[in-house]
């Protein structure tokens, strides 16, 4: 266990059935060249395994497991929980399917330790298959449309400007936060129980007056959308993937936009999704279409502060 002081950091990873991402990712960390934290390995009821082998091969990890997938707001508050009990001062979450540079952590921590307005810090994150291209450099909110946007999204390194520090949201691929700020506004919002979370939590914390911060001296690289990929006649991305997707985003209009933005917000949205619909059906990808309209369903009619099973 890391020394209680004003730098201890909780870095929460979270494992569904990928053992040799998060084994890669833990092999990573132990490269790290800031030495005051402890990794929470948080197994979401893996069924292949994964869960008891990583348990027997990292026993310097402290392993939390969960009895069902509680998806990534849940098995993330879970670590999150854990780390506010045991007084870490700072919590991370960090996805299984990156590998991090040696010091990204440091010029993290560093950021946060000198300016206590600073509400989440993210690293610079490149595509691990292509690492001289930008996965995320942060995210900007149209509030008008209820669009979010990743900056730098597929950019060449060697020529991107950054313009400013300033992020309007921040990645659940990697973010750093005070665990003083999530004892003010509280963990992620477990009823969305994958996608949009991060905005929604990063929309909240800037409501509140924190500044939200790139690090752009912080490297990580991740490979995109590792937990969510499976081919079938359906594509690449499952139904599930889609059904949340449409949800979460009326989910999160619904959250933080008011009259009269809410209004085209919607209309934008669901004329997308009405497209999304057409293209599916024109593919033959019938199973996606249905998700989508369930999604759509569920995203304006369900209650967006109850957490319920996953039921797409």
């Amino acid at each position: 266990m890391p020394l209680h002081n004003e730098s201890s950091v909780a870095i929460i990873i979270l494992n569904w059935n990928g053992y040799e991402h998060s084994r890669n990712c833990l092999d990573s960390l132990a490269k790290l060249t800031y030495s005051n934290f402890q990794v929470l390995l948080v197994d979401n009821a893996s069924v292949d395994g994964s869960g008891t082998r990583l348990k027997e091969e990292f026993p310097s990890v402290i392993f939390l497991q969960n009895e069902q997938n509680l998806g990534f707001t849940g098995g993330n508050n879970v670590g999150i929980t854990y780390a506010l009990e045991h007084g870490f001062s700072y919590v991370m979450l960090l996805n299984n399917d990156t590998l991090v540079a040696p010091d990204f952590l440091k010029h993290m921590v560093d950021m946060l330790a000198n300016d206590a307005s600073i509400g989440i810090v993210q690293p610079l994150i490149l595509w691990m298959e292509d690492p001289e291209k930008i996965w995320s450099a942060g995210g900007e909110f149209q509030p008008w449309l209820g669009i979010s946007k990743t900056k730098g999204d597929r950019a060449a390194l060697e020529s991107y400007r950054f313009s400013s520090q300033a992020l309007d949201w921040v990645t659940g691929c990697c973010m750093l936060v005070p665990s003083k700020v999530i004892q003010e506004l509280g963990p992620l919002q477990a009823s969305f129980f994958a996608y949009f979370e991060d905005v929604d939590w990063s929309l909240r914390i800037r409501k509140a007056g924190y500044q939200l911060l790139l690090s752009n001296e912080s490297i990580i690289y991740h490979e995109g959308n590792a937990s969510s990929k499976k081919a079938s006649k359906e594509g690449t991305l499952s139904p599930t993937v889609f059904y949340l997707h449409a949800r979460n985003q009326l989910f999160l209009i619904r959250r933080h936009l008011f009259f009269p933005a809410i209004l085209l917000a919607f209309g934008y949205h669901l004329i997308k999704y009405s497209a999304w619909i057409m293209y599916f059906c024109f593919r033959g990808r019938f199973k996606k279409a249905k998700a989508v309209i369930k999604g759509m369903k569920d995203g304006l009619l369900l209650d967006h502060h109850v957490n319920r099973p996953l039921c797409p």
